[in-house]
């Protein structure tokens, strides 16, 4: 992927392999000594146990700028917990882990729903705002990068690339969403971003017309990555999203609080490979087929606030723009795949894309009957407006959980 083509819309940063991964990791020292720079790991437990995350950390401990690790776990119990600290003390960085399912942290949760700020069900959304959360009450931190703990490729200088255009203080940028092709064992991956994602942008710039945002999210090679890195100072008015959509939901709040030429995506890998979703082509409530419903109602939302107005007829007609366009679109990916000795299943991809055009309308009805819905956690800034010592208290819980069993 060694081109220099700009979009025009977000700045694009490419590896052009004119510089090697050690250059970068000592400028990035050299920054962190006046602007720190810390890690998100949001894990499940389950994680511990799989291929990618043993590697994952081999590779953080060679990481000499990385100021502190913030690891949030999720189901676990108290003797996986007393398992976690132990196989993450390897790490030289300060670090802490996050018990999400502690008693301590069911009360912070306790608080918070009394206060009318339920931060959501369990999943990758919420674990990653109490993971932020923490990070802003330590106040020590002018950067911060997020990547998944199942990342088979793994490789210290995918997080050298992600956070360098944030941490250089010559640059202006306030995001950096990290990007790469989508390949691994012989196959073409990335089934969401190439079948629904790319298609349904460009469907619905056919049906409501141009849109600043449908060209900005378009902008992006690949909008779904887990992967991103941003100054801390936008980080307390930042919405996550409680749903599937929370890649989609950044990139949405960069664009509303972010100038475009604050963002900027840049090229971290040659090839990517991580744990695959399953389809679920008969359960609409996990795998792919709820992840495809939860990325198109943020997007829909997104619209419908900037002064988008839907319809079922809008959405019957984008189901069938959507179609078309996405099997436009694997003509592309089918000749792109042979060319370079990969495989693709067009008949099991015709089907993912049959499965998406029903969920596209599901999406549209759910958002039609329910247009006031706002899966978003609340913001930091409210939480603290709403309970000043929250945050502290929090920092206490982790410590204490930490002091108990560790």
């Amino acid at each position: 992927m060694a081109d220099f083509h700009q979009n025009g819309n977000v700045a694009t940063l490419h590896n052009l392999r004119s510089s090697d991964a050690e250059t970068l990791s000592r400028e990035l020292t050299t920054f962190s000594q006046t602007r720190k720079i810390s890690l998100i790991l949001p894990s499940l437990f389950s994680e511990l146990e799989g291929e990618a995350l043993p590697k994952i950390l081999d590779e953080l401990a060679e990481v000499p700028y990385l100021h502190r690790v913030v690891i949030g776990l999720d189901r676990a119990d108290a003797e996986q917990y007393a398992h976690a600290l132990k196989f993450f003390s390897r790490l030289p960085q300060d670090h802490v882990v996050i018990w999400n399912d502690s008693p301590r942290m069911k009360a912070i949760h306790a608080r918070l729903e009394a206060l009318g700020l339920d931060p959501g069900e369990p999943g990758k959304g919420r674990n990653v705002w109490f993971c932020l959360g923490y990070m802003m009450a330590c106040k020590d931190s002018a950067v911060v990068a997020l990547h998944d703990c199942d990342i088979l490729t793994y490789s210290r200088e995918m997080l050298s690339r992600l956070v360098y255009p944030v941490a250089n203080p010559t640059f202006s940028y306030q995001l950096a969403k990290g990007y790469y092709p989508r390949i691994g064992e012989g196959k073409l991956n990335g089934r969401a971003s190439r079948l629904l994602v790319s298609p349904v942008l460009l469907a619905l710039k056919k049906v409501i017309g141009d849109r600043d945002y449908l060209d900005y999210l378009r902008s992006f090679r690949y909008p779904l990555s887990g992967e991103f890195a941003m100054r801390t100072a936008p980080l307390p008015d930042l919405r996550i999203p409680s749903d599937w959509g929370l890649e989609i939901g950044v990139l949405s709040e960069a664009w509303r609080n972010l100038a475009p030429q604050s963002v900027c995506q840049v090229e971290i890998a040659d090839a990517y490979d991580h744990k695959h979703q399953p389809v679920s082509q008969e359960d609409s409530t996990t795998g792919l087929s709820r992840m495809s419903i939860d990325i198109c109602k943020s997007i829909f939302r997104k619209l419908a606030a900037d002064g988008t107005v839907f319809t079922e007829e809008i959405f019957r007609t984008l189901k069938a723009t959507y179609y078309r366009s996405a099997l436009d679109l694997l003509e592309c990916y089918y000749s792109d795949a042979r060319m370079n000795g990969l495989h693709l299943d067009r008949h099991r991809e015709e089907r993912i894309i049959e499965l998406f055009a029903a969920n596209i309308w599901q999406a549209g009805q759910v958002f039609l009957d329910n247009p006031s819905e706002t899966p978003f956690i609340p913001t930091w800034n409210r939480v603290h407006a709403a309970d000043t010592a929250l945050m502290t208290d929090m920092l206490r819980a982790v410590a204490d959980d930490i002091a108990e069993f560790g």
